[in-house]
């Protein structure tokens, strides 16, 4: 990077400007722009086949990329479509689920890391209609993660951005 690198605005789904944040140098890099829940993203890619869903047309399936800095988490939020979530380091990721009631309730933690003999996964699978949440680390994590069907900012609920 040449120079000091500007601040970027975190949005709702709306666009009401959330916080500013600094993109890191891997952000950058991956051309990724800062997600309502928390964490930075970028779709890199959508399936051409396409399913009817109760909220409309949907992609079969979907593609992003999310990086999670240090010490940064994502605020609990539900899909409406299942979320397959898969490690690519270099950090453990702490994916923690909150069932699937009308609020989240702080359930289990599954890591996603290379360590197996810990008990660390590759993948994790979030069922649609689950809230889900990260948990900050120390360290930064890039994960991909699988929508199907596709993901769409109509089929995500946001339930806050400072949680316990």
């Amino acid at each position: 990077m040449n120079g000091p690198v500007e601040p970027v605005a975190r949005r709702t789904v709306g666009g009401e400007v959330i916080e500013w944040v600094v993109p890191s140098a891997r952000a950058l890099t991956l051309g990724l722009e800062p997600h309502p829940e928390g964490g930075w993203y970028r779709r890199t890619w959508a399936a051409d086949a396409v399913v009817a869903t109760e909220r409309g047309d949907r992609p079969a399936a979907t593609l992003i990329y999310f990086l999670l800095p240090p010490g940064e988490a994502s605020a609990w939020h539900v899909v409406t479509s299942d979320e397959l979530w898969l490690w690519h380091g270099p950090d453990a990721l702490a994916l923690q689920l909150g069932g699937d009631g009308d609020a989240p309730v702080a359930g289990e933690v599954v890591t996603l890391g290379g360590d197996e003999a810990a008990g660390q996964r590759a993948q994790a699978l979030v069922p649609a209609g689950v809230w889900q949440r990260t948990l900050p680390s120390e360290g930064e994590t890039l994960v991909s993660c699988i929508v199907s069907p596709g993901f769409s900012f109509d089929d995500f609920t946001l339930h806050a951005l400072n949680n316990p």
